[in-house]
């Protein structure tokens, strides 16, 4: 595939270590596991990456992007209580508020959403939020009593049938860019529903989990033995620390991501459509892959690393994951080389690679970013940056291929 054709799909494969760390921790606070060919490997959710991608605190966060953009979004199951009737209630009776969000929280969130606990996180884009807000302040403004903006909120929530897919009929980002991205579900109005346009893999360690238990004390500073005080720690304590070198995997689904920011049919995404937005994601996807970290326990084991390889193919083909050059699992030391793991997994992955290409001759453009030990002969190298430029660009000037 060449510059300016059809990247329908871009894959970005990274490696990654860190030391020491608790990454991802599951529902008892150990690191999560994945069973993988011959090993037990250590795992970092998706839902996990994809939460620090878009939060960082980093010029390349999703979440600064789309602030940028003016279509954040909000996933709380409280959306309806603080951010469409709360900031009305100064101007309005509260019985009156109570019963416009009474109503509006019945509609999006379900007639049995009253306890907070049960409802659905849902997620809402600004420009729907602001949309309820301007709504609730219609049918309070409209009328006169509690019980003429109640019956006036019934008849509303009955009108407004898939309210929220009509929004994007007017407002085509309606949904917030991680809606665009990540998709969303809302059971209320299915037809507002999005298919994610990104589709991220768990990353795993490429070799057998490494684990150790961390023993640790909590000393009490005003204890005193001459005062008779118990000499002991005041608290004693274990956690699961790891450490490894992961494979990740990203797959961005080009014609959809353009389809959920534009509004196109996803089958003309290479039309005269403004695909800047869409390249841009692209682009800062790949610096967030490399350059963020996940990680609980920040305060005690500082995990803080970058990928040491990234590599991004685009193609027309349907993308598949590298994750089975490491089926067998990369030893941790070995003895008749002098190659170290990480050089090892680079070496795995791209001979895996290349048995994929001699079968199927899928014919994907390659660029990749990689420290001097990883890099990957014969596949075009640069700096990040350099390969983030080019992922982005391949989306901006995307064509359909000559008859």
């Amino acid at each position: 595939m060449t510059h300016g054709a059809t990247p329908k799909f871009i894959q970005i494969h990274f490696l990654a270590a860190w030391p020491g760390a608790l990454l991802n921790r599951d529902d008892a606070g150990l690191s999560k596991r994945l069973p993988f060919g011959d090993a037990i490997r250590t795992r970092i959710s998706s839902q996990c990456l994809k939460r620090h991608w878009r939060v960082a605190d980093d010029r390349h966060a999703i979440e600064k992007l789309a602030e940028q953009n003016g279509i954040e979004g909000v996933r709380s199951k409280m959306a309806i209580e603080r951010q469409v009737t709360g900031p009305l209630r100064a101007r309005f009776d509260k019985d009156m508020v109570d019963a416009v969000e009474n109503a509006f929280i019945a509609k999006f969130y379900g007639k049995n959403a009253g306890d907070k606990q049960q409802r659905q996180a849902l997620l809402f884009g600004r420009p729907e939020i602001n949309w309820m807000r301007e709504e609730a302040d219609r049918l309070l403004s409209e009328s006169a009593s509690t019980a003429g903006v109640k019956a006036a909120a019934e008849v509303w929530v009955k009108e407004q049938k898939n309210n929220l897919n009509q929004l994007r009929d007017q407002n085509l980002l309606a949904a917030s860019l991680e809606a665009a991205l990540f998709g969303r579900m809302v059971t209320s109005d299915t037809k507002a529903n999005r298919d994610a346009a990104i589709h991220v893999a768990h990353a795993f360690t490429v070799h057998e989990q490494q684990i150790e238990t961390d023993y640790f004390t909590v000393v009490d500073d005003l204890r005193d033995r001459e005062q008779g005080d118990d000499a002991g720690a005041a608290g004693v304590f274990d956690t699961e620390l790891t450490s490894g070198l992961y494979y990740g995997y990203v797959v961005v689904d080009v014609p959809l991501l353009v389809s959920n920011l534009t509004g196109c049919d996803r089958a003309d995404w290479t039309g005269d459509y403004d695909r800047t937005l869409a390249a841009q994601v692209v682009e800062h996807l790949v610096h967030l892959i490399a350059e963020v970290s996940p990680g609980a326990k920040k305060g005690s084991t500082a995990p803080y690393s970058r990928a040491e390889l990234v590599l991004v193919e685009a193609g027309d083909r349907q993308p598949r994951t590298l994750a089975n050059a490491f089926r067998d699992a990369v030893a941790l030391v070995d003895r008749g080389s002098n190659e170290p793991l990480g050089a090892r997994a680079a070496k795995a992955m791209k001979d895996h690679l290349a048995e994929m290409d001699a079968v199927y001759e899928t014919g994907e453009a390659r660029r990749h970013a990689a420290l001097p030990q990883l890099k990957l002969d014969g596949i075009a190298d640069g700096s990040l940056r350099q390969l983030a430029d080019w992922a982005g660009a391949l989306v901006r000037d995307a064509r359909m291929p000559a008859a």
